[in-house]
């Protein structure tokens, strides 16, 4: 499995998150951000007991390949 990071929030305190990675083997991207844990909007959804839901600020869309023209950050 190779990793590509993405891009990571640039308003991060310490610098560790939120982040997005490309997993080029799998063709999927994963996503570190703050662990959802708000009943409310997780009632919302319909949450599998495998999967959990994080969250990252709008703007780090800008880091996905589809919405960048191809070139994510590649930092």
């Amino acid at each position: 499995m190779a990793l590509r990071m993405l891009g990571k929030d640039p308003n991060s305190p310490e610098g560790k998150s939120a982040t997005i990675y490309y997993d080029d083997v799998m063709d999927r991207y994963l996503v570190q951000g703050l662990k959802v844990l708000d009943d409310d909007r997780l009632s919302q959804m319909d949450l599998p007991d495998h999967e959990t839901v994080v969250e990252i600020p709008t703007y780090m869309a800008q880091f996905f390949p589809e919405v960048s023209g191809g070139r994510g950050a590649d930092v």
